[in-house]
């Protein structure tokens, strides 16, 4: 059975998610007029016909539409053997913006396959779920396996925050009865030769911070001294956040104690990962993680609040950069949490 999935994922999987890397389906946060411009609904619409291709027995599909609402593909699957367990699917199709990086021949909306893998925009992150929940339900079938009533969720506004997904909750929840289990198939993997499960996964603050000290440039040598820089300022405000020397967030409120058994599993995964944990990031040369202890960087990403500056406005490019003192600064800041530490308790904080 192994090889009939790794079969049916390259036939019939593969092929799709080519398709679907090829649509700019961004988030509604990267996209002000997603409404208009169609992609979601086509990175929809193209997900939807794909299930009902490969359907499974008493399937019911539905793409739902709430007015103002990026739309969610809704599937339901009754139990096969009389079990009153329900499970929920999740994942998403909106994607992160084009950003910068890509290597020559590659980009957001060019799937390439290299290597055996597929690259592109959203094929991760979080195209394949709702390919992977199908596809695993078709196995189970064809084994004659037991299972529950499964529901499958998939939203367009996770990369935005799932602004909308608490209103189709709403609306679905005298057709999804409360879930036994949940599986969000959004998230990460040690490697691919192991199968593995995600037990601590962080929350998230964003925030844009602005610090506005003119209503227009000014040269620098006649105002420095006189008008306080703008990234100095920013750069102090940051500095009541996390530490500039080690990165570690100083209020306790940001923390949380890491369970006993979640500090096992971290030193576990470091022992099977080794130095892949940190070796697998494009790191310049000479540049080496922020800890050296494996245990301590899985804990990092897991378990620790970690402060990210993500973009910037207010800055020339340094090829345009002259003498004058800019009339702002402003940072996008992505501040992680653990799992545990409520984010309207840090907001209050911070």
């Amino acid at each position: 059975m192994p090889s009939s999935i790794a079969q049916f994922w390259d036939d019939a999987i593969v092929p799709t998610l080519v398709d679907y890397i090829r649509i700019p389906a961004k988030s509604p946060h990267f996209d002000k007029d997603w409404a208009k411009h169609g992609h979601i609904d086509a990175a929809v619409e193209l997900a939807a016909a794909w299930c009902r291709k490969h359907a499974v027995p008493g399937m019911k599909l539905e793409v739902l539409r709430l007015p103002g609402r990026t739309p969610v593909l809704f599937l339901d699957i009754p139990s096969n053997a009389g079990s009153q367990k329900n499970v929920l699917m999740y994942g998403h199709l909106d994607k992160q913006p084009e950003m910068v990086g890509w290597r020559e021949g590659t980009g957001p909306w060019i799937p390439v396959i290299a290597d055996g893998k597929l690259y592109g925009r959203g094929g991760a992150d979080d195209g394949y779920a709702v390919f992977a929940s199908l596809a695993a339900l078709r196995a189970l079938q064809q084994q004659k396996k037991p299972h529950g009533r499964i529901a499958i969720l998939i939203e367009c506004c996770e990369e935005s925050g799932s602004g909308d997904l608490p209103a189709y909750l709403e609306a679905l929840s005298g057709r999804m009865p409360s879930p036994d289990l949940v599986i969000g198939l959004d998230s990460g993997c040690g490697n691919y030769e192991q199968l593995w499960s995600t037990t601590s996964l962080r929350g998230l603050v964003n925030g844009v911070l602005t610090v506005e000290v003119l209503t227009e440039g000014v040269h620098s040598g006649d105002a420095s001294g006189v008008v306080p820089s703008s990234f100095r300022i920013a750069r102090m405000l940051l500095d009541r956040i996390d530490d500039a020397g080690t990165g570690i967030v100083k209020h306790a409120a940001f923390h949380a104690q890491v369970p006993a058994e979640r500090a096992t599993q971290a030193r576990r995964a470091a022992e099977v990962l080794g130095e892949e944990i940190w070796r697998k990031f494009p790191f310049q040369p000479g540049m080496e993680p922020m800890q050296a202890d494996l245990a301590d960087l899985v804990l990092n990403r897991t378990w620790r609040p970690f402060l990210a500056v993500t973009g910037a406005d207010g800055l020339p490019p340094p090829a345009s950069a002259g003498n004058v003192l800019r009339p702002k600064t402003e940072l996008v800041l992505s501040l992680r949490l653990p799992p545990t530490v409520k984010a309207d308790s840090v907001a209050q904080q911070s």
